[in-house]
């Protein structure tokens, strides 16, 4: 072979060595500019720069959620919550007729669990989801005389009326006559069999299925045909305004199901006298829904001492830390990026120094790890928390980027949302929320610098949002209706511990342009 054959292939790969180093000298990590040291990993540790707190919640709206809670849950780290139920029935039909002689055989309401069901050889088992608890717990369904208004007066019923998770003892006080009474109730995964009319067999899914007293159903629905209390279900509502669900456990210990509330009603089994054989009776079913009429839950929470005090008192001056994370009307820890705006221009120092550099974010974690000393662990974690905007009351700009939102909600939005990461023994060790596109229009379009809310969520699907009836600071005047739906909690290191590898991160990765 002939050695100037050679040159222009070696001449090819000097030039890619040379555009090879060259590329490796634009591209690096967010690190020794700011912290003065090298991080030759590529991880910028920005928690110098990050304070993050924790505040109780105070009475948090509990109509229009997305589905419901009822019972009592007992979590391990943050004490006994019960769960009671307020809901109002509409009628399956306007003006309904029940024939002559009309007589209520059988009232039974029905709360669906959540649950999936699989069919082999016309056989349907059932697997529950959100069940919590397996200690059985009372149950008694009351009347209910408190009329649930759908329009605000205080606004010339021009916005809805909001109901709160703190206005349980002023349903109570409204309670009619109590309609049934259960002990020692437990979900289960048994399903039912129904009979509607003459041949008509139903299995429906498991659920709460309790039967009521049937001389109320008989004198507020059977024998109310033909007048103006049943002509609508508005009529109706003002006339028989709503069931009250109570829960009580004699333990610290309960259960605790989420259903929708949208398949729960109440099935009022009757007969009346055959048209042509008045000796012969007719079977027939009238429904009363949940869906159409207002639901509201109503929470009471027993937190540790501990723990209600660092809430009640959090340092937002500097951090915590622990941060601490429940759903329910329960608890919300807040985010502040880039320190503290000592020029007071109205922009954080650090990110002003960021700002000029005009550096690409090419990734941007939070990265929260759970304090394992004070949690239990395994399966009372919650697998998802959400991070969100205080200040508008909305999702980050990472969440309509993340490719993974079409998935079922298990899986969906697991990029910026990420899974609780567990260790070898099921124990949770972090959460990482991945906020790329919020950090890059910080630094690079002068987004604001609003305040983030972290909180735990049941359906990270969920976009709507429940209102606090008094606004805290920094900006919390809404939270996720996923958090309001979720009974789990966490605990997680702040910025303030002293456990430098386990501190609240923000990694930052960026490309610096020629």
């Amino acid at each position: 072979m002939k050695i100037k054959n050679l040159l222009p292939l070696a001449g090819a790969i000097f030039f890619i060595i040379i555009a090879f180093s060259s590329c490796q000298e634009d591209i690096s990590t967010l690190g020794s500019e700011v912290l003065g040291t090298e991080t030759p990993n590529g991880i910028l540790d920005e928690s110098q720069s990050v304070i993050a707190y924790s505040r109780k919640l105070g009475p948090v709206q509990s109509n229009r959620l997305p589905a419901y809670q009822f019972g009592v849950y007992n979590d391990p780290v943050y004490g006994k919550s019960t769960v009671n139920l307020l809901s109002q029935l509409t009628l399956g039909s306007s003006d309904p007729s029940f024939g002559d002689n009309a007589k209520v055989d059988s009232v039974l309401v029905y709360l669906p669990y959540f649950s999936t069901g699989t069919t082999v050889d016309s056989v349907t088992t059932y697997e529950l989801d959100s069940i919590y608890g397996t200690t059985p717990i009372n149950v008694s369904v009351f009347e209910s005389n408190y009329f649930l208004r759908e329009y605000d007066p205080n606004t010339g019923f021009e916005e809805f009326q909001n109901y709160y998770t703190t206005q349980g003892d002023v349903f109570e006080s409204y309670l009619g006559e109590e309609l049934a009474a259960v002990e020692n109730f437990l979900p289960t995964k048994n399903s039912y069999v129904i009979f509607e009319g003459e041949d008509n067999e139903e299995e429906i899914a498991p659920g709460l299925r309790i039967k009521l007293d049937t001389a109320f159903f008989q004198t507020k629905v059977i024998d109310m045909e033909g007048t103006p209390e049943l002509r609508n279900s508005n009529n109706f509502k003002n006339f028989l305004r709503g069931l009250y669900f109570k829960v009580n456990s004699p333990t610290d210990n309960g259960s605790l199901f989420i259903f929708d509330v949208t398949k729960a009603y109440v099935s009022i089994f009757y007969s009346y006298d055959n048209e042509d054989d008045p000796d012969e009776r007719e079977n027939d079913v009238f429904k009363l829904n949940f869906s159409g009429g207002i639901s509201v839950n109503t929470f009471t929470n027993q937190l540790p001492t501990q723990i209600q005090t660092a809430v009640e008192n959090p340092n937002i001056e500097t951090g915590n830390e622990n941060l601490y994370l429940r759903g329910g009307d329960g608890i919300i820890s807040v985010v502040e990026l880039f320190g503290k705006d000592n020029d007071n221009n109205g922009v954080a120092d650090q990110l002003e120094t960021l700002r000029d550099k005009k550096w690409l974010i090419n990734e941007a974690n939070l990265i929260f790890y759970v304090n394992q000393d004070l949690m239990v662990g395994g399966a009372t974690e919650p697998e998802r928390i959400i991070i969100y905007d205080l200040k508008n009351s909305n999702v980050l700009a990472d969440y309509n980027l993340d490719p993974t939102n079409g998935l079922e909600a298990v899986d969906a939005l697991t990029n910026h949302y990420g899974k609780l990461q567990r260790g070898s023994d099921g124990n949770g060790e972090y959460y990482k929320l991945k906020i790329t596109t919020h950090i890059s229009n910080l630094i690079n379009k002068d987004s604001t610098n609003v305040p983030l809310g972290i909180v735990v969520s049941q359906n990270v699907l969920t976009r709507t949002t429940q209102k606090l009836q008094n606004p805290m600071e920094p900006n919390i005047e809404q939270i996720p209706s996923s958090t309001v739906v979720s009974p789990e909690g966490t605990i997680l290191y702040g910025n303030a511990t002293p456990n430098q590898e386990k501190r609240l991160k923000l990694q930052i990765y960026y490309t610096e342009p020629n």
